[in-house]
């Protein structure tokens, strides 16, 4: 028998999940360590290689593929514990990364505030250079200013460097020439070149990307090299792979070569398993999906429309204007504080807060009995009865119910209030920041999340998603049997994925055909690159996906457009590629303008390594009702206490069906049936609960908004 294991390492849990030949899934999950990594991952390795009758040596040595994410960067980004970065810029261009684009919070009136740059001024050099938007050399690089560079970087002990210079997308002759001596004068100092990181015309992003990515080499070399021995140590000897920000993996050396793609990249793994899920769940291949991930620190969610997961490129790392831009394409999840171990409080007006403060990991909710004091939503939930204080984790944490409730008497006391209105409250509170998240994010885009399926995920997303489901009028919600681990799942549903960037403008009236070709040509050769590097880990199919980044003239932000090949040979080709222009810009922006041309930003190659995946073992089906283990006392959102039935997930079969009010135990989740839900165990052996939301009639929302009008 051989095994696959995937691992995911949040803010408060790690999380494991290993598959078999026979396709049986297996979920462990453990505290987070964060002193050492392998640490966490072992006591969640003990608890499933306990269930199969070996050690953690004995699971890793038949295990063939490894797969791990984390949250390790971008905790260090949010916590200022990055390498201490040098900026290398050229002349006159010292303030790019403390004015960013411009942007402000607050509407057009309002003060500007310019929060700290991500590199510090006395740490920014200005390097004698300067190419022009041709590529030709207008200013001869001054290599003296370089050297003077390197040596107050060495005064100030530097470690590392990130170098953007003007136009080195067209010309990067400076940009490289700078890295060779700065590799002379700084050896063993790690630099990150902006042409060779992220190759886009804007110069914030490019910057920002850049310095970001240098600040996390020396942390991630040591994080994935020291997890990489401790893996080897312990008798893996498979295949491990990073996962990254755009839902894909990655060998481990690659992920060294460019960290910045680890920003993110656990939470970006749950809608590639949303994707699985609703796929066999709902027996379609292009699904409309709200992914739902409620972890211990927050609440991620993210979007999947007609099968295909959505993406961005402007994931900012702190406030919107304010805080640091990534500037690289990444799967896009937005977050809040809203996770089970968000903290409740009252302020001084007397208004009830939950989050974005967390207890995380350490010492966590009251109710773990590790010494926290704080109250959080996981200890309104013990208070309200919808978790098992004996079955927590599967039983391997006892959880301390008068500890919850002590936690909890401050904010009663403050609101006037018993403790478990208290509770109550704040679990209604933290739906609603969530729901308003959620619509904020879909209706933006102009997605009516009526029109969509639920696909819950997460150690604490059985909590409250009929709640969360029912106020956005969602009629269904999937809650896969890994859903607490669901980014974790993910990883092992992952492919080895890349992208390969060459900017060169054009524009469709006027097509430069050589310029481009020369572009995509270059992109293929990067992309061929790649894939050679990857042939051990034994890819079944690989493809390559071409776009363009296009915009209106005029515009100032462009639309990534598909293009049907990876060159463009001809006016037929251009008139495709301006008419898939135009239909992608009237799908996201309603409009379009159709006797205008295009202009050509940014020429891509997405290089796609499909691996053989993991097939799920089909569960046995129901043969008849199904019954609890016991009933117990629980208190829903909006109905007085009631006497609950509680289930075991593992009881429950195919075909089987639940009415609510009801309590569903998994060993890494619980399920909270409201009164009026139901839940019944697909095919797939994952639970589908209709909320009792009124569903869209067919037509989608249009046709809701028709019969509206009609009722008028």
């Amino acid at each position: 028998m051989s095994y696959r294991i995937s691992v995911d390492t949040g803010g408060t849990f790690t999380d494991v999940v290993i598959v078999d030949d026979d396709g049986a899934l297996h979920v462990g999950k453990a505290l987070t360590t964060y002193t050492r990594a392998f640490d966490g991952i072992r006591q969640a390795l003990e608890q499933v290689a306990a269930t199969l009758g070996t050690d953690v040596a004995g699971l890793l040595r038949r295990t063939s593929h490894f797969g791990y994410g984390t949250t390790r960067s971008t905790n260090a980004i949010v916590e200022a514990k990055t390498a201490r970065t040098a900026f290398l810029t050229t002349d006159g261009f010292p303030d790019t990364l403390l004015l960013r684009e411009g942007g402000k919070l607050g509407g057009p009136f309002s003060p500007r505030p310019f929060s700290p740059p991500y590199v510090p001024r006395h740490l920014t050099f200005e390097i004698e250079e300067r190419i022009d938007s041709d590529g030709a050399i207008w200013r001869p690089l001054a290599e003296r200013s370089v050297a003077d560079a390197a040596e107050r970087c060495r005064e100030h002990g530097v470690e590392a460097v990130g170098v953007c210079l003007l136009w080195s997308t067209v010309n990067p002759a400076h940009e490289l020439r700078v890295g060779e001596l700065l590799a002379e004068r700084l050896p063993g100092v790690p630099v990150t070149l902006s042409h060779q990181l992220n190759p886009v015309l804007r110069e914030y992003r490019r910057a920002s990307s850049t310095v970001i990515d240098a600040s996390l080499k020396p942390l991630m070399q040591d994080f994935l090299g020291t997890l990489s021995d401790d893996l080897r140590g312990a008798g893996f000897a498979g295949k491990l792979l990073i996962s990254t920000s755009f839902g894909g993996s990655w060998p481990v050396d690659r992920m060294i070569e460019r960290p910045i793609y680890s920003v993110g990249s656990g939470p970006s793994m749950a809608p590639v398993a949303a994707l699985e899920a609703g796929r066999s769940t709902l027996e379609s291949t292009t699904p409309d999906l709200l992914v739902c991930d409620t972890g211990g620190t927050t609440f991620d969610v993210g979007l999947i429309s007609s099968g295909a997961v959505h993406y961005s490129a402007d994931t900012w790392l702190g406030e919107k204007w304010t805080g640091h831009i990534t500037g690289t394409k990444a799967v896009d999840v937005r977050s809040i504080g809203a996770g089970g171990g968000s903290v409740i409080s009252v302020d001084d007006a007397g208004l009830v807060r939950v989050g974005p403060e967390s207890a995380g990991a350490d010492p966590g909710p009251a109710c773990y009995g590790r010494g926290g004091t704080l109250p959080t939503v996981t200890d309104a939930a013990v208070v309200l009865g919808y978790l098992d204080p004996s079955w927590f984790l599967g039983g391997r944490l006892r959880l301390d119910v008068d500890a919850a409730h002590t936690a909890l008497r401050p904010v009663a006391r403050r609101l006037g209030v018993s403790v478990e209105e208290a509770a109550r409250g704040a679990l209604v509170i933290t739906t609603q920041n969530i729901v308003s998240a959620i619509r904020e994010m879909t209706i933006s885009q102009g997605i009516d999340p009526r029109d969509l399926t639920v696909v819950a995920g997460g150690g604490a997303s059985g909590l409250n998603i009929v709640q969360i489901a029912r106020e956005l009028g969602c009629g269904k919600v999937i809650l896969p049997r890994t859903a607490g681990a669901l980014s974790a799942a993910g990883a092992l549903y992952a492919d080895v994925i890349s992208d390969f960037t060459v900017s060169r403008f054009t524009e469709t009236r006027d097509f430069d055909y050589a310029r481009v070709g020369e572009a995509l040509a270059e992109a293929e050769r990067q992309a061929d690159e790649f894939i050679e590097g990857i042939r051990s880990l034994g890819p079944v199919a690989v493809r390559k996906d071409a776009s363009v980044d296009a915009r209106y003239p005029g515009q100032v932000w462009e639309l990534e457009t598909a293009l049907p090949a990876t060159r463009v040979r001809g006016e037929e080709d251009v008139a495709a590629l301006t008419e898939s222009f135009h239909a992608l810009h009237r799908r996201v922006f309603a409009v379009d303008d159709p006797g205008q041309y295009a202009e050509c930003l940014t020429w891509k190659l997405t290089v796609t390594a499909e691996l053989d995946k993991p097939r799920a073992k089909t569960p046995g089906v129901a043969s008849g009702p199904a019954e609890p283990v016991r009933h117990r006392t629980v208190s829903f959102a909006r109905s007085d206490e009631e006497r609950t039935p509680v289930h075991l997930g593992e009881n429950l079969l195919v075909g089987a069906r639940v009415s609510g009010p009801a309590i569903v135990l998994e060993a890494t989740t619980t399920l909270v049936v409201d009164p009026g839900a139901e839940v019944r165990v697909a095919p797939s052996g994952d639970y589908v609960i209709t909320t009792g939301a009124h569903p869209l009639p067919e037509g989608g929302a249009g046709a809701a908004r028709t019969e509206e009008v009609a009722a008028v």
